[in-house]
């Protein structure tokens, strides 16, 4: 059944180098009813985005390679992507990481661990305002 994509269905992403981050936001995104594409850090995710058009983001700051604020920065550096919602993922909840979110580009901050309200939430709020495209 995973196989199968719903036409209209929203897809969401999740950037995470952490297995059971991608997993739990997995499972709490797809029982919702949104179709989920994983990425285990900045440079998998670029290819992903452009190949899948994810309607929300969800990144973790702190990967290897490619770190969540420099993903998010080239995110909203293309044109095509820069209404995309990205959300910032962090263990981290100073003051000073919420500003660099927001000024990589980023529309919102989650701290982990998430609850999966929070996820479904933060979602539901960006697909509302977003246009009915696909």
């Amino acid at each position: 059944m995973e196989t199968e994509k719903a036409p209209g269905r929203i897809k969401i992403l999740v950037i995470d180098d952490s297995n059971t981050i991608r997993r739990s936001a997995e499972m709490y995104l797809r029982q919702a009813g949104f179709d989920v594409i994983l990425a285990e850090d900045g440079f998998d995710a670029l290819a992903k985005i452009s190949d899948h058009q994810p309607k929300v983001i969800f990144v973790d700051i702190m990967m290897p390679r490619l770190d969540g604020y420099q993903t998010c920065a080239l995110i909203k550096q293309n044109p095509h992507l820069k209404a995309t919602p990205v959300v910032m993922l962090s263990s981290k909840d100073g003051v000073f990481d919420r500003a660099r979110g927001r000024l990589a580009g980023s529309d919102r901050y989650l701290t982990k661990p998430f609850t999966r309200e929070a996820l479904i939430e933060t979602v539901q709020e960006y697909v509302k305002a977003a246009p009915a495209t696909s």
